[in-house]
């Protein structure tokens, strides 16, 4: 989502609402390559705007909110459309097109009064039955969202939608044109938080009913409309005149799409800002450098790890798991790989998310332990583990750097090889879970900032995140009382027994948490990083002059 605006992004996919997702350096070099065959590499401008911020991308996987699940889509789909919440620059949740919010003393009714002055693209103006329309559409089967279950499944009836069995979100009632009830299932600490996540975002129904492809021209309320799209060349989101927040800085934000290697790019001046990626690392922060003086570097809530099909064998045995996990020095990866522009990952939850535990600090680099566990464990030594293939996401055979590694480590310290097999990126998120083997590599960025968003999303029963199959009623005990519970250091607390819970039972190897390095141009103003991924282009001015 980062994509190009953070150092990390080689061939593992990442996932988040808010959250750069990891292919557009390998589109880059497919692209160069000419592995693409029709794709465009020329540089396209349109100077007719007056105001003009130029970004590097490869384009939108889709600009259906309710579908779209990382970050190649996000960027796009978080300015064109809106919901009725959004976060903060605190990351806290706060009034969008809700002007206001009531929750009833056992925390499961929330009445949301919204503005009336919220117009579509179109100029139809939007109305509470326009949200439970969007909901109920975003929830049934039909629509193909792997995220409704996640960001909806709280609210009542929800699950009889999202399992075929209903069509109408029970949970969802329309008081008048501009007020919304929302009952929930039980009290969730964090359920307005989920409110912020694209998946709740309004559509138009008439848009909609055009046909399947209707998102290509999309209707959304958004502080910017979609003014062009010519696919591998450029796409351009205009300011929008009758937006009902704060206007834009820019007339328009340009995204040259697969126009080429990005640091040649950002150094040529074709474009305004550019992620660095670990190989520029020690160049862009040498004081020798010019380009030093316009870097900025950021944290991120995110983690990137290697999961566990603990369903099927050899990682249905917490010993093979342990034994992989210890077998993986961590720390060479971040300090030889990423040049330490990255930090090692101690649990599951990424320094900087509340709940983060600096003493989590498992899985210590040791082979003859990892040797010991393999031999403690149901198969008895490598010899007798049935073969191994890790699920990645990319082009071309290639392999990032730090999963090389790691596989690497699991050939000299265990004896064991593991076999690569590639999804392309468009399809890998979304079809992972019926795709993977017996491992996979996956990055997630935080979509909003609870504990949860981790230990329940990607460890929960039932979550189509999940995708190791991992199952454990200590967990499930620990994530529902964390969420009922009203007092925040004690709710803090549980999410750390929580996740202790899930590293002991090591469902996935945790490598790195991410960061965000970033090049940007002296004459851009307001450009800053997001630690969810998405950066807000509403606020970022251009002055060329």
């Amino acid at each position: 989502m980062r994509d190009s605006l953070s150092g990390l992004r080689h061939g593992v996919l990442r996932r988040s609402g808010r959250a750069v997702h990891l292919i557009r350096l390998i589109l880059v070099a497919a692209c160069s390559l000419s592995l693409l065959p029709g794709v465009s590499c020329t540089l396209p401008f349109d100077d007719s705007p007056s105001s003009v911020l130029r970004l590097y991308d490869v384009g939108p996987i889709t600009l259906d909110p309710a579908v779209s699940g990382e970050m190649s889509s996000h960027i796009y789909v978080v300015h064109l459309y809106s919901g009725l919440l959004s976060l903060s620059e605190d990351l806290l949740a706060e009034p969008d097109i809700a002007k206001s919010w009531t929750v009833s003393d056992d925390g499961t009714r929330y009445v949301f009064e919204l503005r009336d002055d919220v117009r579509f693209h179109s100029g139809k103006a939007v109305t509470a039955s326009d949200f439970k329309y969007s909901w109920e559409r975003a929830c049934n089967p039909s629509t193909g969202s792997r995220t409704a279950a996640i960001y909806l499944g709280d609210i009542v009836g929800a699950r009889d939608v999202l399992e075929g069995r209903a069509v109408e979100l029970r949970g969802v009632t329309v008081l008048d044109e501009y007020t919304l009830q929302v009952d929930i299932e039980a009290p969730r600490s964090y359920f307005v938080d989920k409110l912020t996540y694209p998946t709740s975002f309004v559509v138009d129904s008439e848009t909609v009913a055009r046909g399947p492809d209707w998102w290509r021209q999309p209707n959304g309320t958004g502080p910017f409309s979609l003014s062009r799209w010519e696919p591998g060349s450029l796409l351009e989101l205009r300011r929008n005149a009758d937006y009902y927040g704060a206007q834009p800085l820019v007339d328009a934000v340009q995204f040259l799409l697969l126009a080429g290697v990005p640091m040649s790019l950002y150094e040529r001046g074709d474009i305004d800002v550019v992620g660095v990626s670990s190989s520029y690392i020690e160049q862009v922060t040498d004081p020798a450098n010019p380009l030093h003086l316009e870097l900025l570097s950021t944290p991120e809530l995110s983690l990137y790890y290697i999961g566990f099909d603990v369903t099927k064998p050899p990682f249905d045995d917490v010993y093979v798991r342990l034994a992989f996990c210890h077998a993986v020095d961590r720390e060479r990866i971040v300090t030889v790989l990423f040049k330490d522009s990255v930090g090692v990952a101690g649990g599951v939850l990424p320094a900087g998310l509340p709940g983060y535990d600096p003493e989590m600090l498992p899985y210590e680099f040791d082979p003859a332990l990892a040797r010991e566990l393999l031999a403690k464990s149901s198969y008895g030594s490598a010899e007798a583990l049935p073969p191994i293939t890790i699920t990645i996401s990319g082009y071309a055979n290639q392999v990032p750097d730090y999963i090389a590694a790691a596989m690497l480590g699991w050939k000299q310290n265990l004896g064991v090889e593991v076999a690569v097999r590639q999804l392309e990126p468009e399809v890998f998120l979304y079809y992972l879970e019926e795709e993977r083997d017996e491992a996979f590599a996956m990055g997630w960025v935080a979509d909003y900032p609870s504990p949860h968003n981790f230990l329940g999303t990607l460890f929960s029963v039932g979550e189509s995140y999940n995708i190791s199959g991992y199952s454990n009623p200590e967990l499930e005990d620990l994530l529902a009382r964390a969420a009922a519970e009203s007092d925040v250091e004690r709710s803090l607390e549980l999410y750390r027994e929580a996740e202790r819970v899930v590293v002991e039972d090591a469902p996935c190897l945790p490598l790195l948490y991410g960061s965000n390095q970033v090049l940007v141009k002296p004459y851009v103003s307001g450009f800053v990083p997001n630690p969810l991924g998405v950066p807000d282009l509403t606020v970022v001015s251009v002055d060329r002059t």
